[in-house]
């Protein structure tokens, strides 16, 4: 049982004001905000100079990067637009190195029709088949080297002898030719295999 006195006794004890505790607080948490924010000021005063330098150097690094990629992939577009070019202009390179013994036998059977005096017809289709597959191998850019009479070159041919030389503005020069060389877009597909007078 309560008595009627502790409930009186309850009812008139003071109550703290909320109102009051909290004004104080925040009173308080003012303050310091101000006095935060005249710091913060001062600093930015400060470093407001060292803030855009920061920037500055951020901005010419990041500029500095950029450019460099730039040139970077415009290097690596030009690399690989010049590979695609070599590769399709050199593409059939190993088929048409495949076809040139063939161009040999046509060019050994012509002179040996002309060696045994087979008839004209014969002579004339034979010539005609080779001359038809030598210009579609030379549309694709297949040229023959002229290495006859020539100074011997070791970078387009093989010698694969030499004999003395019949006159001396012969020497050193290319007397014969056993195997004709070709070049295949200005590379060369094959070296000549060449008697060199000497």
């Amino acid at each position: 049982m309560t008595n009627k006195k502790d409930k009186n006794i309850t009812d008139e004890m003071p109550e703290e004001n909320p109102v009051n505790v909290q004004g104080e607080d925040q009173q308080a948490q003012n303050a310091a905000d101000n006095e935060d924010s005249k710091k913060k000021k001062k600093k930015s005063k400060l470093t407001e100079a060292e803030e855009l330098k920061e920037l500055q150097y951020q901005y010419a690094e990041l500029n500095d990067k950029y450019l460099r990629l730039f040139s970077e992939f415009d290097n690596f577009r030009k690399r690989t637009n010049k590979e695609k070019v070599e590769l399709i202009s050199t593409a059939s390179e190993s088929v048409i190195e495949s076809l040139l013994p063939v161009l040999d036998d046509f060019n050994r059977a012509r002179k040996a029709f002309q060696d045994h005096n087979v008839d004209e017809q014969t002579l004339h289709g034979l010539e005609l088949i080779q001359n038809k597959l030598f210009k579609t191998l030379e549309q694709k850019g297949l040229e023959p080297m002229d290495s006859l009479g020539k100074p011997f070159d070791t970078d387009f041919h093989d010698a694969i002898t030499q004999i003395p030389a019949p006159s001396e503005d012969l020497k050193g020069k290319v007397f014969d030719v056993a195997e004709k060389g070709y070049l295949l877009n200005g590379k060369i597909i094959r070296h000549a295999k060449v008697i060199v007078a000497v």
